[in-house]
């Protein structure tokens, strides 16, 4: 049987990219009692510092810490995240397994190509999971090259031979996008003031990645900067919304209010 639906999905690149842009507001939403789940596209195995197993086990401790429900990374290549209709097939997989109500996707600019192509590979995977004529398995085992046999089986209905799942089509209800690292102006900011210590906390979970070190010191800030390069741009966003520490996001679409009077922030 497969786990209650997850209410919230955050999808990344790599291991540290959602504790860096999102992780204060998937840890709020845990302890309102939602179900946070959270979507590295690859290994890491390309990083700098550390190994893919260094950084499997630091992902666990983060996800740990921010009481996420749900952590699972894909074998997409570090470093060519490429949109392409295998990739988006495993996302979909992914998205009809979990079944979130509401996708958190890195802002579709950026530095890193593998940023800015997980956004737009996200989005398609969105819409592509809600099409009731997508069999995600035997599209999955064409795209893979597997034989004309095994693509046979899987249309002929026997999933016990190949160990297929049926999986009803399902798509997010909401889109939002994290844009902690682009300078942008955000839609709207979460609060994350009472979880700003446990957001740090989870990303220094990555000790191969932000201890001090000659592999990559000429990229990476030294460990005493990085809290105060957190601090600082936390305290920015919560200034933009009345409060200490926040995270930026922004939708797409036009928000929609009930009550005037029930609107937060102050004008002046």
């Amino acid at each position: 049987m497969l786990a209650s639906p997850l209410d919230i999905l955050a999808l990344a690149a790599h291991r540290d990219d959602v504790e860096q842009t999102c992780g204060g507001t998937l840890l709020k939403m845990a302890q309102r009692g939602h179900r946070t789940g959270i979507l590295d596209l690859t290994q890491g195995e390309m990083g700098t510092r550390g190994s893919a197993e260094d950084r499997a086990r630091e992902a666990a401790e983060a996800a740990n810490i921010l009481c996420t429900s749900w952590r699972q990374a894909l074998d997409i290549p570090d470093g060519r995240v490429e949109n392409t209709w295998e990739n988006r097939l495993k996302v979909v997989r992914v998205l009809r397994e979990q079944r979130p109500r509401v996708v958190i996707l890195p802002y579709w600019k950026g530095r890193h190509p593998d940023h800015y192509t997980a956004s737009v590979l996200g989005y398609e995977a969105c819409f592509l999971a809600g099409l009731g004529k997508l069999d995600v398995d035997v599209a999955l085992s064409v795209a893979a090259g597997d034989s004309p046999a095994t693509v046979a089986s899987l249309r002929a209905g026997r999933p016990q031979d190949v160990g297929a799942t049926d999986l009803l089509p399902h798509r997010p209800f909401k889109i939002i996008y994290a844009t902690l690292y682009y300078d942008v102006r955000p839609t709207f900011v979460v609060d994350i003031t009472e979880q700003f210590e446990s957001r740090v906390e989870a990303l220094m979970a990555y000790r191969t990645q932000f201890s001090d070190q000659e592999a990559g010191k000429g990229i990476f800030p030294a460990r005493d900067e990085i809290r105060s390069r957190i601090e600082s741009m936390a305290r920015f966003y919560g200034t933009l919304g009345g409060v200490t520490y926040a995270e930026p996001f922004i939708q797409k679409e036009v928000g929609l209010v009930d009550d005037l009077t029930l609107i937060p922030v102050k004008s002046i």
